[in-house]
C-alpha cells in the first residue's frame, strides 16, 4: 500500500511540473508587432523580447519582464510582474490553454489593466 502511495505521489507531482511548464516557449504577439521567450530566471520566470517589430515604440530585442508567477489551476497562473525598463510592478494574470496564451496586467490599484493575446510559435 505504502509503495501504491508514493508512486501516486511521484506521478502527481510530475503531473504538476509538466503543467507549470506549459508557459515556457516562444510565443507570438496577437498584434504581430513582439515575439518573446519565456523560460525560467532564477526562482522567477522571465519573459525576453526576442524580436520586435521596426518601429514599434517603447519596446526593443532583450527588454525584459521578470515574472514572480505561481501556477494554479486550469493553466492560469498568478502573481507579479516587474519592467525593470520602465521601472514598474504589476499584478500579472497569465492563462494559457494549449497553443493560446492571454496576459493581464494590472498597475495603480488595479484601476489601469490590459490584456494581451499570445499565441505559440513551435
Amino acid at each position: 500500500m505504502k509503495m501504491m502511495i508514493a508512486m501516486t505521489l511521484s506521478m502527481l507531482s510530475g503531473l504538476a511540473v509538466a503543467h507549470a511548464a506549459e508557459i515556457d516557449g516562444q510565443w507570438a504577439r496577437g498584434d504581430g508587432n513582439a515575439k518573446v521567450r519565456i523560460a525560467p530566471c532564477g526562482s522567477d520566470i522571465c519573459a525576453v523580447n526576442t524580436w520586435i517589430k521596426p518601429g514599434t515604440p517603447k519596446e526593443k530585442e532583450g527588454d525584459k519582464l521578470v515574472m514572480s508567477i505561481k501556477p494554479g489551476d486550469d493553466g492560469v497562473y498568478s502573481g507579479t510582474a516587474f519592467d525593470p525598463q520602465r521601472d514598474l510592478t504589476y499584478k500579472l494574470t497569465v492563462t494559457v490553454k494549449g497553443d493560446k496564451m492571454t496576459t493581464r496586467g494590472c498597475v495603480v490599484a488595479g484601476l489601469l489593466c490590459k490584456g494581451v493575446d499570445w499565441t505559440r510559435i513551435n
